[in-house]
């Protein structure tokens, strides 16, 4: 685990609370979500992309979607890796693959697409010369 998570720019640790187990006894799936949406904001600090909505151009959800593994429950650690994996024109696809401590393996893997987006126009834009930039010195 600790090797594969050399291969992200940034990691985020996020302990497993008992209350995100659901009936099935284990990990509601609904909590990786989250868990994605944390690693992605995290990211987003580390490329200085303001995400809260007071930028004219700030970054928004477009699509997501999570492969679920591996069971996880409390208690636990989990490490989520971030990277982008491909820019478009008018997107970039970012993905965090998230491990177990408890089980020393991948146990999700979460991708999303970010569009920058005018939220002073309500509409998309083209991605900002400057986040590509932070995007591939990030990424180095």
């Amino acid at each position: 685990m600790k090797e594969e998570l050399k291969a992200f720019p940034v990691v985020v640790e996020l302990p497993v609370q008992w209350g995100e187990m659901d009936a099935a006894k284990h990990v509601n799936n609904s909590v990786y979500i989250r868990w994605g949406e944390s690693a992605r904001i995290e990211y987003f600090n580390h490329l200085n992309i303001d995400s809260s909505f007071n930028a004219e151009v700030g970054p928004i959800l477009g699509w997501q979607d999570c492969k679920y593994i591996f069971p996880v429950t409390y208690p636990d650690t989990i490490s989520i890796g971030v990277k982008t994996v491909e820019i478009l024109e008018d997107r970039f696809m970012i993905e965090c693959y998230m491990y177990s401590h408890k089980h020393q393996r991948i146990v999700a893997i979460n991708k999303n697409s970010i569009i920058p987006y005018n939220y002073h126009q309500l509409k998309k834009e083209p991605i900002p010369q400057e986040w590509i930039d932070k995007i591939k010195e990030l990424e180095a």
